[in-house]
């Protein structure tokens, strides 16, 4: 393979070399008588010389330098090959991304379905536990009014038949009988031994 680049590299200098040659001959000779045969292989042992040179040039500067291009173009492609993959890999990461995106989505509405359903059945148990205590407390109330109210209707009561004894003892108690009475209750204390 390098073989052919040098031969193509060669034969094209050449090639450019006689033309050159050839068009600089037919400019000197434009017109004049026809030059001797020394002079005529002067010219071509120049451009022999100048061949030479050429080719010596292109075949000590040229492989390195085309070397140093297909390193350069090599590793331009190794680098781009690299930021391809690169870049596959972001998107194929982008991708898996997207696709889990779509999941957790749906994932996070479940989550959040499921939470506020908890939350309802708790705040349910809640109202009803709180509904409760306070059924207990109003029935502690109503109870703690109706023995209230009871205490208060026996005292009212008490007081009512206190005082109705009262005033029908003041009718009936005259003062025969409460001399009789107290004479009585002398007459008991009187046989108890003391």
């Amino acid at each position: 393979m390098k073989g052919k680049r040098y031969i193509l590299a060669l034969s094209g200098a050449v090639t450019a070399a006689l033309f050159l040659t050839l068009t600089a001959h037919g400019a000197e000779q434009g017109g004049a008588a026809s030059a001797g045969p020394a002079e005529e292989i002067f010219k071509w042992m120049n451009f022999a010389i100048w061949a030479g040179a050429l080719l010596w040039l292109c075949l000590k500067k040229a492989p390195g330098w085309f070397r140093g291009r297909a390193e350069a173009i090599s590793c331009a492609i190794t680098k781009a090959g690299n930021a391809k993959a690169a870049a596959a890999a972001q998107l194929r990461e982008a991708e898996m991304k997207l696709a889990n995106l779509e999941k957790e989505v749906a994932e996070l509405r479940a989550l959040a379905e499921q939470e506020a359903a908890a939350e309802v059945t708790r705040i349910r148990i809640a109202t009803r536990s709180d509904l409760e205590k306070i059924a207990a407390a109003a029935n502690a109330e109503i109870e703690a009014a109706e023995r209230a109210s009871r205490l208060e209707l026996k005292a009212l009561a008490a007081k009512l038949a206190v005082e109705g004894a009262e005033s029908l003892l003041a009718k009936q108690l005259t003062a025969q009988a409460q001399a009789g009475l107290i004479g009585n209750f002398v007459k008991s204390l009187e046989g108890m031994p003391n």
